[in-house]
């Protein structure tokens, strides 16, 4: 089974670029992250051509997250408890077979310091509180999607520049390394730990072309799904396409079960 994340970076705007990679990858499920689509601007009726089914949490503008599967998908939870004024559309969680998957789209957090990075330390315990229920049920679980979150210092191009940035603040850093210690497994780390892999080029100063990147986007697995992982690829030449997004989409293979 091959399962993906791509942070579209604007559904409708990326669409000719999205439908290439799916029929270039052909992946069973795929976890989109800031769809900058309302609820009923997604474009279902291409991705349904394109072979899937799909679940989606839209915003106007700003966020979204879905989750596409050639098997249909069985909504579990869309959004995270704790703050229930909260209207971000970050979080969508399914059951595909036997497998449960959460999609995220983290909060950025900058500027440092601010409400916005405070609200992604909220955001972040919200997401631990959930995830160590998913983990202590002893079910198969992947946690997907775009973190926003530059784990080590090899996840970045001179990580001295960044200090100060919400994506490597320690305080972010520390929050992320908790979330692993309920149990989850990185899995581009576990099959790639010393390697220098990025996720993300911004689209200023060919960063690109310098592999002047980041490694934002992630994989957690649960303990349940750790022996069944098979690969882990970045299709990094998608990101040299025309009209692309500024993220590459990120791939497992797991073991049937």
């Amino acid at each position: 089974m091959k399962i993906a994340t791509y942070n579209v970076n604007g559904v409708n705007g990326r669409l000719p670029v999205l439908l290439r990679w799916l029929e270039e990858a052909q992946p069973d499920v795929v976890c989109l992250q800031e769809l900058k689509a309302p609820q009923e601007k997604f474009p279902l009726e291409a991705i349904q051509n394109a072979g899937y089914h799909a679940l989606w949490h839209g915003q106007k503008s700003w966020n979204g997250v879905a989750i596409l599967s050639k098997e249909a998908p069985k909504e579990r939870r869309r959004g995270l408890e704790g703050e229930e004024e909260d209207l971000q559309s970050r979080y969508l969680e399914a059951k595909i077979g036997e497998l449960i998957i959460g999609c995220l789209y983290l909060p950025n957090g900058n500027p440092y310091p601010g409400p916005k990075f405070d609200y992604k330390l909220r955001w972040m315990e919200r997401l631990k509180a959930h995830a160590e229920l998913l983990i202590t049920s002893g079910k198969p679980v992947i946690l997907a999607g775009d973190f926003n979150v530059i784990p080590e210092e090899k996840d970045v191009y001179k990580p001295e520049r960044w200090v100060n940035d919400a994506l490597f603040r320690t305080e972010v850093r520390e929050s992320f390394q908790e979330l692993q210690g309920q149990g989850w497994t990185d899995a581009l780390r576990e099959r790639y730990p010393d390697e220098i892999i990025y996720t993300f080029w911004d689209y200023f100063r060919n960063a690109y072309q310098r592999n002047a990147g980041l490694r934002i986007d992630h994989f957690l697995l649960s303990p349940a799904m750790k022996d069944r992982l098979k690969k882990v690829v970045v299709d990094s030449h998608v990101r040299g396409w025309e009209k692309t997004s500024d993220h590459a989409p990120v791939w497992i293979q797991i073991a049937d079960s």
